[in-house]
């Protein structure tokens, strides 16, 4: 497995693997890696020949009172399960290779960005939304694996590649949940006890009202 830091050598592997008639598998991540981000790889596998996978805790997507400073960081470990995983390569640059200082874009979804989680965290979907564009065109991937946990952030990736008419294939892939039903999240290690109690208890309360509408 590779660690690639600089836009200029992922491009130029990317075009290599291109140019060898491969299919380029990519996982975007922030790090802190867990089994859902291991499943993502494994989706990846199988629809592609090469999966890259990105750690990059992007700051554009984080609001003034969030927790960008203080998001878990750890490539060491991160490295050692995306190796285990089968992961071919590891994309991971520095804050200034992907916001250089005269960087003046952003990517704006209209429409879905404010509404839900967007209503209450101004910005965060176009910082995701310009991020994610720069790594396609950075990695030219033929499929991006997205996990339906961060379903407003699959929905919005999913309008940008269809109204920009971008070649690649967003993949959804199922949440996968720890024991007691909460959704695996690198956040969750921020949890109080009884938090993650309150969050079991609504989630369990959903699951039962998606039975009662599915039953009619």
């Amino acid at each position: 497995m590779e660690l690639i830091r600089s836009i200029n050598e992922m491009k130029s592997l990317s075009g290599m693997w291109r140019r060898e008639s491969m299919r380029i598998g990519f996982v975007p991540t922030m790090g802190a890696l867990h089994e859902g981000h291991l499943s993502l790889i494994d989706i990846s596998k199988k629809n592609s020949d090469k999966t890259v996978l990105s750690i990059f805790v992007n700051p554009s997507q984080f609001g003034p009172n969030e927790d960008f400073k203080k998001y878990p960081r750890v490539l060491e470990r991160d490295l050692e399960l995306a190796k285990s995983a089968g992961a071919d390569l590891v994309f991971n640059p520095e804050v200034e290779e992907i916001y250089p200082v005269d960087f003046r874009s952003d990517i704006e979804i209209s429409g879905l960005s404010s509404k839900l989680c967007g209503r209450f965290r101004p910005g965060h979907f176009r910082g995701v939304a310009t991020v994610v564009l720069k790594f396609f065109n950075i990695i030219k991937p033929d499929t991006a694996i997205f996990g339906e946990k961060d379903f407003q952030q699959l929905i919005i990736i999913k309008r940008m590649v269809h109204d920009l008419n971008l070649d690649i294939e967003i993949i959804p892939a199922p949440t996968i949940r720890e024991d007691d039903g909460l959704a695996l999240s690198s956040r969750n290690i921020y949890l109080t006890t009884d938090e993650r109690k309150s969050a079991v208890l609504v989630f369990k309360a959903l699951k039962v009202a998606q039975e009662l509408v599915r039953k009619g």
